[in-house]
């Protein structure tokens, strides 16, 4: 009973270990980087199609993540990774936050990612589709994390 025990425990630690890594997921995980260094599941950030680009903006007084909706329409697309596009346009430092989370709740395997960005920097965020299939509903969510105030966004995929 006792080794029986331990190995329960093992499991649950392997669990856990695995759900604190920032990006892990199923197939590979989510990857962050520039075009030209970054890569997700051994294919290069520049040899993939950018799927959707977002941009921090200030509007007046209003700090946005724009478009505040976008659609991927996963049944005409190939299946190779997602590539999205984040930069900042706006004069301060932003938070990008994308995630299938529920404000209560979420599982070890949801899609969530957060990068910052300083003015005027590009990040790329890849993606394997199996986990964004396995890992995400139909929608995903993105907000700047640093300011909860700040606009966010939709990603629609239509699967």
């Amino acid at each position: 009973m006792e080794k029986k025990m331990h190995v329960v425990l093992l499991s649950l630690g392997m669990i856990v270990a695995g759900a604190s890594a920032a990006y892990a997921l199923q197939a590979g995980g989510v990857e962050v980087g520039s075009l030209e260094t970054g890569s997700v599941v051994g294919q290069p950030f520049k040899e993939l199609t950018v799927d959707a680009a977002f941009y921090s903006i200030e509007i007046g007084d209003m700090k946005t993540w724009y478009p505040p909706m976008t659609v991927i329409d996963f049944k005409t697309r190939p299946g190779a990774p997602v590539l999205l596009k984040v930069t900042n346009k706006a004069t301060a430092e932003h938070g990008f936050h994308l995630t299938a989370a529920a404000a209560d709740q979420s599982a070890p395997t949801v899609l969530d990612t957060k990068l910052v960005l300083k003015p005027g920097e590009t990040q790329y965020i890849g993606v394997p589709t199996s986990d964004l299939f396995y890992g995400a509903g139909a929608v995903l969510e993105y907000r700047c994390h640093l300011h909860p105030a700040h606009v966010g966004g939709k990603l629609l995929m239509i699967k």
